[in-house]
């Protein structure tokens, strides 16, 4: 595991106005075949930031180099000073191997809060699309809905039992569409176009957003375009991109 509170750490969140931190590995374990939690404690609820953020964590990218990834919080616990992670583990790469050699008791370097899509407070209804890298973090922010919200989401599985369900508020309207992979591209985003058909957006004023691979995000952007979404109303992030690694900064490069 990378030393803690790293120089070039301290640095980046100094220009960023953020913490860094060196956070302790509580615990890891496997939720689904696709999914593994890890919590870290160490500020956790600074670090953490509003629903929809995320944090920067150093590792190794398997070549001896030290690089960022970004995970978004799905979950922090106050009284503990823990936040909780979802990590995905259907591609391969840095992320994944991390994830898989974690144990209780690494220390791990991590700059935090970081994003800028919270959630849309005065929207009726929240449209949640993405792959299952994006689940743990649409729980985080669908339970932050004041009811009589709406919560709909529509989640990309690589396995049926990634379909990882949570508890909500009474009164708060939850719809559920998980969609199988069957064996699609990472990058192919038929199965998400066709979940998004089968539904009748609510009446009302409502939000979305689109977390996952880059091409899918922007596919489906267009196709909520189309179906009457402003694009003020739409909010999207790719966490990865199907054939280029992420930079060191831990996001995808989104020259085309």
């Amino acid at each position: 595991m990378p030393a803690a509170q790293h120089p070039s750490s301290v640095d980046l969140a100094d220009r960023l106005k953020v913490l860094a931190r060196s956070c302790d590995v509580v615990v890891r374990r496997t939720l689904s075949p696709s999914l593994i939690e890890v919590v870290l404690h160490g500020d956790g609820v600074a670090l953490a930031g509003v629903p929809g953020n995320d944090v920067m964590v150093q590792v190794d990218n398997g070549e001896g180099t030290l690089v960022r990834r970004r995970y978004s919080v799905h979950g922090v616990d106050p009284g503990a000073d823990t936040l909780s992670l979802w990590i995905s583990t259907t591609h391969d790469g840095p992320a994944r191997r991390f994830a898989q050699a974690l144990a209780p008791g690494d220390v791990l370097d991590v700059v935090g809060p970081r994003g800028k899509i919270p959630l849309d407070d005065p929207a009726d209804w929240h449209l949640f699309v993405g792959d299952v890298s994006a689940l743990g973090v649409f729980y985080r922010m669908a339970h932050s809905i004041k009811v009589p919200g709406r919560a709909i989401f529509i989640v990309e599985l690589d396995d049926p039992a990634d379909a990882l369900t949570a508890n909500f508020d009474d009164g708060l309207g939850v719809t559920a569409i998980f969609v199988d992979r069957n064996g699609r591209a990472n990058d192919d985003p038929a199965g998400l176009l066709n979940g998004l058909a089968a539904f009748a957006l609510p009446q009302g004023e409502g939000h979305a957003y689109l977390f996952g691979e880059f091409h899918v995000v922007r596919t489906m952007r267009s196709a909520l375009l189309d179906r009457g979404l402003d694009s003020a109303t739409i909010s999207l992030k790719a966490f990865y991109r199907v054939g280029r690694a992420n930079g060191a900064n831990g996001e995808p490069e989104k020259e085309p």
